[in-house]
């Protein structure tokens, strides 16, 4: 719509708008950041339960140990999944806050400063240059640790206990 059609207030509304996606922006990287924290505890926990299945199975306290190995492997499992499930999420909050700033972009567009426009030009040169690595790209990889440390820790013990 253009400013003739919309009205006096144009330059207002456009200015609040842009303010309220900026804000939106900011909130979509808190939750992704508290949803991090919520994984790395929760899996945290996991670790430990498999710290101490693992005392109780080298133990060898009969029906204990079984019981344990059983936790074990089912912690084992679960942090396998919650890492995929993890991810996933990254992924996720990766996408949505993708989609604002190409919104931000464009409302850049009609004002008189295209700050984050700007940024992304000075991150990303043109020659290919950037030394900028993204957050979530990064962020990515720490799931990915973890679901091969849960997966190898629980496949080597659950090997251990079949041909021991």
């Amino acid at each position: 719509m253009s400013p003739e059609e919309y009205g006096d207030k144009y330059s207002d509304h456009l200015i609040e708008e842009y303010k309220l996606y900026v804000e939106m922006a900011d909130r979509v990287s808190q939750r992704r950041d508290q949803s991090n924290r919520f994984y790395v505890a929760l899996l945290g926990a996991l670790a430990a339960i498999l710290v101490i299945a693992a005392r109780f199975v080298l133990s060898d306290n009969g029906e204990v140990a079984a019981f344990m190995a059983a936790a074990f492997l089912a912690s084992g499992a679960f942090g396998a999944i919650l890492s995929v499930i993890w991810f996933l999420n990254i992924r996720s909050y990766r996408t949505l806050n993708s989609a604002k700033f190409k919104v931000i972009h464009e409302l850049e567009k009609k004002i008189p400063f295209d700050g984050y426009a700007k940024e992304w030009d000075i991150l990303r040169p043109q020659d290919g240059s950037s030394k900028y690595l993204q957050l979530t790209k990064v962020e990515q990889f720490v799931p990915i640790l973890v679901f091969v440390i849960f997966l190898g820790l629980t496949a080597g013990y659950s090997a251990f206990l079949l041909f021991a």
